[in-house]
């Protein structure tokens, strides 16, 4: 059985689900903030630290700007290795401050790749985490690939598993149009489908895939 095509799967998850954007966050700051936050944790531990900072009136990157190493680790532990993810953090805000003059929104007006070059400089912004910043913060199509899409895709029969984070996202891009909306709504049906049916044990019956998955390595 051929695998479906990328705009295939989208549209009968889209079918199924309807409309599921991505990514939580009340500003494109938050957001940000939130994908860094989310390395190695749950988001229940994310909204936690978020809601500690939002709480203080933080949630600006002048405001946090001014807040201590230690400080801002104190704020972040309900995130998980808060020491690791306030230098992170910190390292982000040098980077928006000098580079966007502290806005989010002036990141919008870069070009895709080269957003993406400056935000792979940053200590400890891989990138899956430069890419959820580019595409729910600054509206740029680059599609996030993460464990689900992965999962997702391998048992469809797309991939072999040893391709690289590069790899899995050119095989999407170059086989969707190059729509942000679209890369958003994509990548949190996803998301819904790994968490609902296509889990490391899979619950097949049900799943809106079943019909045309190859369930490799189910």
């Amino acid at each position: 059985m051929p695998a479906p095509s990328p705009l295939r799967i989208y549209r009968l998850l889209r079918a199924r689900f309807g409309p599921a954007g991505w990514w939580p966050g009340e500003s494109a700051f938050e957001v940000c903030l939130g994908a860094i936050l989310t390395q190695n944790t749950a988001w229940s531990n994310v909204e936690k630290a978020l809601s500690a900072l939002r709480s203080r009136g933080l949630l600006t990157c002048e405001r946090l700007s001014r807040v201590p190493p230690s400080r801002l680790a104190f704020l972040l532990r309900p995130s998980g290795t808060y020491n690791v993810k306030a230098r992170r953090v910190g390292a982000f805000l040098r980077f928006l401050e000098t580079e966007y003059g502290g806005r989010v929104d002036a990141m919008e007006r870069e070009d895709a790749g080269a957003l993406r070059r400056k935000l792979l400089t940053v200590p400890g912004i891989g990138p899956e985490t430069a890419d959820v910043v580019a595409l729910y913060a600054a509206l740029k199509p680059l599609f996030v690939v993460d464990a689900y899409t992965r999962r997702i895709l391998g048992r469809l029969g797309h991939l072999a598993g040893d391709e690289s984070y590069d790899d899995v996202q050119r095989f999407l891009m170059r086989r969707l149009p190059r729509d942000p909306a679209l890369f958003n709504d994509y990548h949190a049906q996803l998301v819904r489908l790994g968490k609902d049916f296509c889990r490391v044990r899979p619950r097949c019956p049900g799943c809106p895939l079943d019909r045309v998955c190859a369930k490799r390595g189910v």
